[in-house]
């Protein structure tokens, strides 16, 4: 056989492969599609007290792509049972549930387990001091005032904004902050993958317990086998997204992404972490960057079974060891429907409770004396993935080292010391310790181009109206 006819037949090979998954993985793409609009619209009507028409309008718009398929796509919400029921050319329909506490979950069908629903217990006293009174606090600069109108705007023709909020610390207290029409200082909203750095939180707490260790083999019990070659795969690499497992990317939020399998995990399995614990390797552990939220899925389950191995015991933990030391009592953390916390993209919270969070990391992971994450804990966050080229850390983006995405951010206003939560569609919680400032931004926004959502404007007018140089201007 000639090398050149070898050569023909791989590729044929391949690209009939390439079809047959893709077919394979088209198939489930009106149940990845309904099951993710079915999801946030039930969280935003029930737990952030939208209107579902608005929710439906502003989430799609910010998807590229969804346009071809949304004309096609009915949704039903029933306030009485509190759910709701999306389908999409009567081929997909996903069901969501609100659950109270526990938030809402996607039901898959009579398999779905009943979870129970923890008793509301009295939060304990915040270690964090007040950041804010109880009325909104307006910019106290026409500067910074200007920031912020900037930060709202909207322009004529698509890419809309669609800011929801903007609060910004600066020294522990809130010098200036803004909400849209329906939302205010305890409105929660939704962070999608902004929470990815709580669970990072809740693993660095495990870990200064000492119930987890960072370096060793992650406790799954599919892995334990030495011959597994995933045994290998630890905290570590599932905190920046190098275990190697096989399922595809989470960095975009578009028509097309409904095709990766990891959406298949979120928006079909009842069990997302045995989904994506059961996945074998593309890649050795440790040896290629692949952004998936079947890494944080994975994380989520270890919490779940190092504090109870129950809803009430997670929800429990993370109230008593974060969430009441924060002062983050505007928070609803979701779970699937075997109970596990759905840490890739499911936690609600006020705009000045992400700020509470985003303040734990500014104090290095302290707050009121007291020792919540692990010494050394926030610099390892903010410390660079090697080969992520968008610049990440471990549970944080990171704007440190030479990656693409951090000499971008820095060259267009962030400081190189900034790290951030952040979720699709416009979600950030940004640190920067240089200038004492903790920037909270939410809203829905398209996630290109990469100025869509304006964010790199907001932090340069921020720090431009709250600096030194600011100071000096202003005496």
């Amino acid at each position: 056989m000639t090398r050149r006819k070898l050569i023909f037949i791989l590729a044929a090979t391949t690209a009939l492969s390439a079809l047959a998954l893709g077919v394979a993985r088209a198939h489930d793409l009106p149940k990845v599609a309904t099951g993710f609009v079915a999801n946030v619209v039930c969280s935003e009507t029930f737990v952030s007290g939208q209107e579902p028409d608005k929710i439906f309008a502003d989430t799609t718009a910010a998807m590229p792509g969804a346009g071809l398929i949304t004309w096609a796509m009915d949704y039903k919400v029933d306030r009485v049972a509190k759910d709701v029921t999306v389908t999409l050319f009567g081929l997909g329909k996903s069901h969501a549930v609100y659950r109270g506490t526990l938030g809402c979950y996607l039901e898959h069908g009579e398999s779905a387990t009943r979870v129970t629903v923890p008793t509301e217990s009295k939060p304990q006293p915040a270690l964090l001091p007040e950041i804010a009174g109880p009325a909104v606090v307006q910019p106290a600069t026409p500067q910074l005032a200007e920031a912020f109108d900037r930060a709202f705007a909207e322009s004529k023709t698509p890419p809309f904004r669609r800011t929801r909020a903007v609060v910004v610390v600066k020294d522990g207290r809130v010098i200036a902050e803004r909400y849209a029409d329906g939302y205010g200082i305890d409105t929660p909203i939704l962070g999608f993958s902004a929470t990815k750095s709580v669970t990072s939180a809740l693993i660095g707490i495990l870990v200064r317990l000492g119930k987890l260790a960072l370096d060793k083999p992650a406790p799954v019990a599919a892995w334990q086998s030495l011959d597994d070659p995933r045994h290998p795969i630890t905290l570590d690499h599932l905190l920046r997204h190098t275990a190697g497992l096989a399922l595809g990317s989470s960095l975009e939020a578009s028509l097309g992404a409904a095709l990766e399998p990891v959406n298949r995990m979120k928006f079909m399995e009842r069990d997302m972490a045995a989904y994506a614990e059961s996945t074998g390797l593309a890649t050795v552990p440790g040896t290629a960057w692949n952004y998936s939220d079947g890494n944080t899925v994975i994380l989520s389950h270890l919490i779940r079974s190092a504090t109870g191995g129950h809803p009430a015991d997670v929800l429990r933990f993370a109230r008593s060891e974060l969430f009441d030391p924060l002062g983050m009592h505007n928070v609803t953390f979701e779970f699937d429907g075997a109970g596990t916390p759905e840490g890739s993209s499911q936690m609600l919270a006020s705009a000045r409770d992400w700020a509470r969070f985003g303040l734990l990391y500014l104090g290095d992971g302290v707050v009121g004396g007291r020792r919540i994450l692990p010494e050394g804990w926030v610099n390892y966050s903010a410390s660079p993935t090697p080969s992520a080229w968008v610049g990440i850390g471990a549970g944080f983006w990171s704007n440190r080292g030479d990656s693409f995405g951090a000499n971008y951010r820095s060259g267009h206003g962030m400081p190189r010391d900034a790290f951030f939560a952040k979720g699709t569609l416009g979600q950030y919680v940004i640190i920067i310790p240089s200038e004492r400032l903790v920037i909270v931004r939410l809203g829905r926004s398209p996630n290109r181009p990469p100025e869509a959502d304006g964010v790199l404007q907001l932090v340069s007018d921020v720090i431009a109206a709250t600096g030194d140089k600011a100071k000096l201007a202003g005496r």
